[in-house]
C-alpha cells in the first residue's frame, strides 16, 4: 500500500535526499555506503549504470545546491524493502525519480529517474 507518511521511513527519506547532495554525492566513501553491492540505475537518459559507475560519475560531478523534492510516496514491498517514489524540482526541468531500498542499512538497490516533458500534464 501506497503512504505519504515518511515516519517509518525516515532514514531512508534521510538517505535518499543525502544522494542528491553535493557534499555527499562528492565523498566517495559515503556514496559506497549507501549503495548495495548490487546496484544499479537507469539514468534519466535512459542508460544503466553499474554501483562502480555511478559512484566514479559522482565523485566528478561539479558541486550544485540540492534540488527541491515533493510527492514523497513509500511502498513497503516485503519487511526488508521499500519502493520510494518522488518528485525532483530541477531548474531547466522536472523528473519523476523510484528507488528501492533494503530498509535496514538503509542501502539503495535501485534507482531511476524519468523527465517529464514540459509539453505535458504532470
Amino acid at each position: 500500500m501506497w503512504e505519504s507518511d515518511a515516519s517509518e521511513y525516515e532514514a531512508v527519506q534521510t538517505a535518499e535526499l543525502a544522494l542528491l547532495s553535493s557534499a555527499v554525492r562528492g565523498d566517495t566513501e559515503r556514496v559506497a555506503s549507501l549503495l548495495s553491492a548490487d546496484f544499479a540505475e537507469i539514468g534519466r537518459s535512459g542508460r544503466r549504470w553499474t554501483r562502480s559507475e555511478t559512484v566514479a560519475a559522482l565523485q566528478n560531478e561539479s558541486p550544485r545546491d540540492a534540488p527541491a523534492t515533493s510527492e514523497w510516496m513509500f511502498n513497503r514491498l516485503s519487511p526488508e524493502f521499500v519502493l520510494v517514489t518522488y518528485r525532483v524540482h530541477g531548474v531547466d526541468h522536472d523528473s519523476r525519480h523510484s528507488s528501492l531500498w533494503e530498509i535496514h542499512g538503509p542501502r539503495i538497490r535501485f534507482h531511476q529517474g524519468t523527465i517529464i516533458p514540459t509539453d505535458r500534464p504532470s
